[in-house]
C-alpha cells in the first residue's frame, strides 16, 4: 500500500512538474511584445473640429500659416500637393478628406504677391458642413474679435498694427442635399 502512495504521489508530482514545465515554455516563447504608445497626432485647435487642423493647419500667419503678401513660392511650399491649375496670378488647390468631403483654396496673386485666399468646402455631410462653419466662425472670432454679420455672411475685419487691413469673411451657401462652406480673406482697399 504505501508503494501504491508513493507511486500516485510520483504521478501527481510528475504530472504538476509536466504542466509548470509546458507553462514556461509557452510564456518564454510568446514574449510579450512592446506596447507601442500610439500617441496621437498633436491637435492644434484643441476644442475645434479635427478638420480644421487640416484645414487652416496652423494658429500663424491669417491661413495655413500664410499672411497677404506673402509669395507664390512660399505658398507651394505651404501646400501639400501641387496646384491643379496655376498661372502667374494664380494658384488652385483641390484636396479630398475623405467620400463625403473636400475643399478647394483658390490664391489670387498681384505681381507674385498673395491678394486673395478663397477657400471652398464641399460635403454630403450637412452636420459636417454645419459645424465647420462654426468653428470657422469662432476661431476667427477669437482670431480677429467685433465681427458682424450680414445677409448670411460673418465679416471680420483687421486693422491691427502696421499690417495692412483686411477682411475675413464667412458665409454657409449650403443646400438641403449639399453642404458649402466659402471663405474668402482680401485686402480691404
Amino acid at each position: 500500500m504505501i508503494n501504491y502512495v508513493i507511486l500516485h504521489s510520483l504521478k501527481i508530482i510528475l504530472k504538476i512538474f509536466a504542466f509548470v514545465l509546458s507553462v514556461s515554455i509557452v510564456m518564454v516563447a510568446c514574449k510579450p511584445q512592446a506596447i507601442k504608445e500610439t500617441k496621437g497626432k498633436q491637435r492644434v485647435f484643441e476644442g475645434f473640429h479635427p478638420l480644421l487642423d487640416e484645414i487652416i493647419k496652423t494658429k500663424k500667419g491669417v491661413f495655413r500659416g500664410l499672411n497677404l503678401n506673402s509669395r507664390a513660392d512660399t505658398i507651394k511650399l505651404i501646400e501639400t500637393a501641387p496646384p491643379v491649375e496655376t498661372s502667374p496670378g494664380h494658384l488652385y488647390f483641390e484636396y479630398k478628406i475623405d467620400s463625403l468631403t473636400n475643399y478647394s483654396i483658390d490664391y489670387t496673386l498681384n505681381n507674385d504677391s498673395l491678394e486673395e485666399i478663397n477657400l471652398q468646402i464641399n460635403s454630403n455631410d450637412l452636420e459636417l458642413t454645419s459645424y465647420l462653419f462654426c468653428d470657422f466662425k469662432d476661431y476667427y472670432a477669437n482670431k480677429l474679435p467685433n465681427p458682424t454679420e450680414d445677409k448670411g455672411y460673418v465679416i471680420y475685419n483687421c486693422f491691427q498694427g502696421k499690417r495692412k487691413p483686411f477682411v475675413v469673411s464667412l458665409s454657409d451657401n449650403s443646400t438641403p442635399s449639399k453642404g458649402k462652406v466659402n471663405m474668402v480673406i482680401y485686402k480691404d482697399k
